[in-house]
């Protein structure tokens, strides 16, 4: 048997490390497809978790299955990341972050187990509204897309201008008019200021409900504070400007009236409790509202100092 290292050629250089085989790039894909699919579930899961969590009417029970089933996704989130990884790279990376070892891994998440669960998974219904399909005083959370288009059709409704009329401005047909009033159609920001100006309303005050409906991009040139206040203040609008007892009974009392007063008008940023029940309050996300309540007290905390 030859003596020479098998980590060597012939003349006694090294030999080259062996390359990773590559990665199948229709298999990427899906495991890219599928880890949005999951993180959009995670998305629907933790909002019905959330209304529920505030609605005081839910059992514990039901609220700790909810978190089950988030920690489930979790664990198909992982299967998918392994399935895609173990193509050509190591899963050393992933101890760490999963808390299992390497070899656990792959012994837990075997391929053709994965891609079955794949193949069969159903993904959960999204929180939506239906007029009398919840219990008085349990909020139902809606997206940014949603809360923008309650706001303009009411704004709409309440000018007493027709869709038609407002189709002729834009210069198009009244069916998309109705679609971007309905939440059916994403509206350009062209479109919301012609709808604000038509119906005598500052599109200003629908800019960061806007901004959340495009994907989160704010002005770095806005005042963090009056752009929370004015994001609160277009949800208020949006949810049919409710009377402060009303949205104290949907609270359950755990904030004041003077704390809505202030999260809505100033002085000041509120604490985030107060913030978060509000925002729940308004059938909004408190994931939206969170960034800027951050950004805002930051700007406060710099101010002082």
């Amino acid at each position: 048997m030859s003596t020479r290292s098998r980590a060597q050629t012939a003349d006694g250089t090294p030999q080259p490390a062996r390359s990773a085989p590559s990665a199948n790039p229709s298999r990427a894909s899906r495991c890219t497809e599928a880890l949005r699919d999951i993180a959009e579930d995670c998305t629907v899961v933790s909002e019905d978790l959330l209304a529920g969590a505030y609605s005081g009417t839910t059992l514990n029970t039901d609220i700790l299955q909810r978190l089950i089933s988030l920690r489930g996704l979790v664990e198909e989130a992982i299967g998918v990341v392994v399935r895609h990884r173990a193509q050509a790279q190591p899963l050393k990376e992933l101890v760490p972050i999963a808390g299992i070892s390497e070899d656990r891994l792959r012994k837990k998440y075997e391929p053709t187990s994965v891609d079955r669960s794949l193949a069969t998974r159903s993904r959960p219904e999204p929180v939506t509204f239906h007029p009398g399909a919840v219990t008085a005083g349990t909020p139902t959370l809606r997206r940014p897309g949603q809360r923008l288009a309650a706001a303009l059709s009411r704004m709409q409704r309440g000018s007493g201008l027709r869709q038609w009329e407002l189709a002729e401005k834009m210069g198009v047909h009244e069916s998309y008019v109705s679609r971007m009033l309905s939440g059916e159609r994403f509206v350009s920001w062209k479109y919301v200021k012609i709808i604000c100006e038509m119906c005598g309303q500052d599109p200003g005050r629908m800019k960061p409900l806007w901004e959340a409906a495009a994907g989160g991009q704010r002005s770095d040139t806005d005042d963090p504070g009056e752009y929370l206040r004015t994001y609160l203040q277009g949800l208020h609008y949006a949810h049919g400007s409710p009377a402060p007892e009303t949205i104290l009974d949907t609270t359950h009392h755990v904030i004041t009236a003077e704390d809505i007063d202030r999260a809505l008008h100033g002085p000041g940023i509120p604490e985030w409790h107060v913030i978060e029940r509000l925002t729940v309050a308004l059938q909004s996300l408190t994931t939206i509202t969170r960034p800027l309540w951050r950004r805002a007290q930051t700007a406060a905390e710099h101010t002082t100092n």
